[in-house]
């Protein structure tokens, strides 16, 4: 017996298929939500907007939610929960010191701290956790599992992190102040065939990401001084000459990268950070780095230091146990807390 199969039947499947078809294709395909409209434990994830690059980290406290860029490029923003009262997220600028994949708190029960990337070694990380919508944590801040995991993935030790009430977007400084010489791709070059190894820090990260060393240049207007740091170990400071003192340098993190992916030159890309929504508009990350000067030798120390994903960060505070903590190079603007 042969099954007769009317043309409205066939119509009927064929609708069927295609109504799937666009169905799964829509499923698969990123949803285009604002970020202010997402929910607790909702993020956007698009690394191939930039394939490669250094990666810088923006925790926005009001906001509760974090910013990952590579290259200058967003690649991702996801919904966190910072610390609740009494036990709040300090703000400031930090580097990744230890990553660890199935991490466990030692002050909190053995609680699991998933895809831990360590700020501080008094006890703040970035770590998946649970988000009721507002901060609760003892400190950390907390992100979705599955956007952890992600972020875990393409920070390295060195990773700069900024904690703020307010920050700006990237932008890039063409300026290469005074660090970098005209023809910046020989002078790394140079500078990475005859630097000597670097010396590890003193707690050794259980699991880590291949990486450089972690470079990282402090610059403050209120000591007029330079500190180098290679790996969380100071290797070099000097006196920094500033122009028109008068006027503060402004919080800026700048970070060293290539222009593109097929491009030699390097570039500074810079993220500013503030207390509170006020901002210092006469202070440009441009006219920041132009008025930095520094004697020779510390030049040379930048420069025999100096590789792509190094951090360079401008301050108004004095280098000192408050607003710096030790080998963590925590550039702190609130008191840490455990």
């Amino acid at each position: 017996m042969v099954a007769v199969v009317g043309r409205r039947t066939v119509l009927a499947g064929l609708g069927a298929l295609v109504a799937g078809l666009v169905a799964q294709r829509a499923a698969a395909e990123p949803q285009v939500v604002a970020v202010d409209e997402l929910a607790p434990g909702a993020f956007a994830w698009h690394p191939e907007r930039a394939p490669a690059g250094p990666v810088a980290i923006v925790v926005s406290i009001p906001d509760q939610r974090v910013y990952v860029y590579r290259n200058g490029v967003r690649i991702g923003v996801s919904t966190c929960s910072t610390g609740k009262p009494g036990h709040e997220t300090p703000t400031g600028v930090f580097t990744i010191l230890e990553k660890d994949k199935h991490h466990r708190s030692s002050t909190y029960n053995n609680a699991p701290m998933p895809n831990m990337n360590r700020l501080t070694w008094s006890g703040i990380a970035l770590h998946a956790g649970n988000l009721p919508g507002y901060p609760a944590s003892h400190g950390c801040v907390r992100l979705p599992l599955a956007f952890s995991e992600r972020l875990f993935g393409v920070t390295t030790l060195g990773t700069p992190v900024i904690i703020a009430d307010a920050a700006t977007y990237p932008g890039t400084v063409l300026h290469p102040g005074l660090v970098l010489s005209d023809d910046a791709k020989a002078t790394l070059q140079t500078v990475a065939s005859t630097s000597a190894k670097p010396a590890r820090p003193a707690k050794t990260p259980k699991t880590t990401t291949p990486s450089g060393p972690a470079i990282s240049i402090l610059v403050s207007s209120a000591e007029q001084s330079i500190v180098i740091m290679r790996d969380g170990h100071v290797v070099a400071s000097g006196k920094a000459t500033i122009a028109e003192p008068e006027r503060p340098l402004g919080n800026h993190v700048y970070v060293l990268g290539p222009v593109g992916d097929d491009d030699q030159r390097l570039v500074w890309r810079t993220i500013g950070y503030y207390d509170s929504t006020a901002r210092d508009v006469e202070s440009t990350p441009s006219d920041t780095l132009a008025r930095i000067r520094g004697d020779q030798a510390i030049i040379a120390a930048i420069q025999n230091n100096l590789a792509p994903g190094a951090v360079m960060i401008t301050v108004d505070l004095p280098l000192s146990a408050d607003s710096r903590t030790g080998r963590d190079f925590v550039i702190m603007t609130d008191q840490a807390v455990g």
